[in-house]
């Protein structure tokens, strides 16, 4: 026996949820995500990465320096040699960090190991950006007082090196 359908029984016509205004404001979010992202600047510092290697080192008479420039709170320490010995420390003046003696005293340090390229700066407190960059330039950079140091280029022809320290490499990254 037949019976024709019920109301209950009858599909109702399924209505999609209109997506247009959900795309409009994905595209608006992204719009400004994008343009927000264009004014902010992106501050990065390279550096190597300290390895530690199971093949013997080569035989070198000379001692490396093995400079190493802890960052502390109130002071800056300067250590060489291998296990490292404290050499000198920095205080604070004015709440800044003294690079000028900091710098009198690597340039000092270059004229007996002029062949030296490598600094660890191991920065222990929660210094500003700013601080961290002054003191790698303080590292870095001869200044134009600052006697000259000359190395050989692959001619053997002496060329004045225009940088104190110029590999620098962040001790304690994790840390």
């Amino acid at each position: 026996m037949y019976q024709p359908p019920s109301r209950k029984r009858t599909k109702k016509a399924v209505t999609t949820p209109d997506l247009v205004p959900i795309m409009d404001g994905f595209f608006i979010i992204i719009f400004f995500l994008l343009m927000s992202a264009t004014f902010t600047k992106l501050i990065e510092i390279a550096s190597d990465v300290p390895i530690i290697s199971d093949s013997t080192p080569p035989e070198n008479k000379d001692k490396p320096l093995a400079l190493t420039i802890k960052i502390l709170p109130e002071k800056i320490q300067v250590l060489t040699g291998v296990p490292s010995a404290l050499v000198k420390e920095f205080g604070k003046i004015a709440e800044e960090y003294d690079t000028f003696q900091l710098h009198e005293f690597l340039v000092n340090l270059k004229v007996s190991n002029q062949k030296e390229k490598t600094v660890i700066l191991e920065p222990i407190a929660n210094i500003e950006y700013e601080q961290l960059v002054k003191i790698m330039d303080t590292v870095r950079m001869l200044l134009s007082t600052d006697p000259a140091f000359y190395k050989k280029d692959k001619d053997n022809i002496d060329v004045r090196d225009d940088a104190l320290f110029d590999n620098i490499i962040f001790g304690n990254i994790q840390g």
